[in-house]
């Protein structure tokens, strides 16, 4: 649907994507009738697990995993923590992680970090993208003092969409007794995203970024890893992952996730011309670049810096305008500080705050960001005079 004649345009897919109706219509019924507890053992509770396997089986499927591999949790956030703390608890050996990395594997580092594990940073090129050099020199800087346990590195960066060589990452890895942890939520539906595409021995992903909805993610292991539980409970998810299970929700991620990826040949094609457009017009307003441009990135990102610009301020011209879109990640959303992956690439304060980041989906026509951009010019026009003011 387009929305470019008065109407709102939503340029906030890396945040939140709208509900397919295929997947809606998968959710219903466990939210009437099917109300079943996949853990009961009459009638209504087996039909209640044969849809949460249904729903496995369609994920592993969609990601080339076994569905007993597969971990429903309640989001990427915990699926991350799971996997950094599952193996960092169970494994001697440090961590190494992206600078850039999504909050939940930022915080989960640091606070292994602070209970004395040898955590290593990774710093980005200027370009936003990691040098596979430099992940060699930590893994061998660790090889001195024990080694490696896990390698935690991005498929596509949430703020500026800058690709990591995933399947390198994972050969470095391996080469060094480690196990990869590849967060592959910004590139599901776009990127190709499996286990074996990326080498990895842990994929986090999350249904809300494919047109699925909020509150259900799934951690998927490798063929043969096992890791003890984040939390404590029953035995759901084979002992992984215990609390009733979210049936509406995983049903709708199960669906979204097939969808996802029947469509994302044609989908990367389709939104690799509408990004080229809709970056090639923003690069003719004054000031305008585009953060990570050096880079191989995905096609869904469009992290766009406006020198002269306050962030803040762009954004509530923009939201008067209709257009939807953010300063970083969502899961910052409400901080005043700049984003951590842009100072991370070595931009100043104030550029990384004059940073905003736009970003397609399967909703976003090429009419309706071209339409983003002449909103944007004007927003701009407005809001350098509040950053010369500031």
């Amino acid at each position: 649907m387009e929305h470019t004649h008065g109407g709102a345009v939503y340029l906030d897919h890396a945040a939140t994507t709208p509900v397919d109706e295929r997947v809606l219509e998968a959710m219903l019924p466990f939210l009437r009738e099917e109300f079943g507890n996949p853990s009961s053992v009459h009638r209504l509770g087996q039909r209640a697990r044969r849809a949460l396997e249904e729903a496995r089986e369609r994920l592993a499927a969609a990601v080339g995993a076994r569905p007993r591999d597969v971990v429903f949790t309640s989001g990427a956030t915990e699926a991350d923590n799971q996997a950094l703390f599952g193996v960092m608890g169970s494994r001697p050996g440090g961590l190494v992680v992206g600078a850039t990395e999504h909050p939940a594997v930022l915080t989960a580092a640091k606070r292994l970090a602070e209970a004395g594990r040898d955590v290593l940073f990774l710093a980005p090129r200027p370009d936003g993208a990691l040098a596979l050099e430099a992940l060699a020199a930590a893994l061998a800087e660790q090889a001195t003092r024990g080694g490696t346990a896990l390698v935690a590195l991005m498929l596509v960066n949430n703020e500026t969409g800058v690709l990591t060589d995933a399947a390198a990452v994972a050969e470095l890895a391996h080469a060094h007794g480690a196990l990869y942890l590849c967060d592959a939520v910004q590139g599901l539906g776009v990127e190709p995203v499996s286990l074996a595409a990326t080498g990895a021995d842990l994929l986090t992903l999350s249904a809300h970024k494919v047109n699925g909805p909020k509150g259900v993610g799934a951690l998927v292991l490798r063929e043969g890893l096992e890791l003890p539980p984040l939390l404590a409970g029953g035995e759901q998810e084979r002992g992984h992952r215990p609390g009733t299970h979210n049936l509406a929700a995983i049903a709708g991620f199960g669906v979204a996730a097939e969808l996802a990826v029947a469509a994302q040949p044609a989908e990367r094609e389709r939104l690799a011309r509408l990004q080229a457009r809709f970056e090639a017009e923003a690069s003719r307003l004054p000031g305008v670049s585009v953060n990570g441009a050096g880079a191989p990135r995905s096609v869904k990102h469009s992290n766009l810096r406006i020198e002269g610009a306050d962030g803040e301020t762009l954004l509530m011209l923009l939201d008067e305008a209709g257009v939807y879109a953010s300063a970083g990640s969502a899961c910052s959303a409400g901080s005043l500080d700049p984003s951590h992956v842009l100072l991370a690439m070595g931009l100043s304060r104030a550029q990384a705050k004059a940073s905003l980041r736009f970003s397609f989906g399967r909703t976003t026509s090429e009419a309706e960001a071209i339409e983003g951009v002449r909103r944007l010019a004007g927003a701009v026009a407005r809001s350098r005079p509040h950053a010369a003011d500031a």
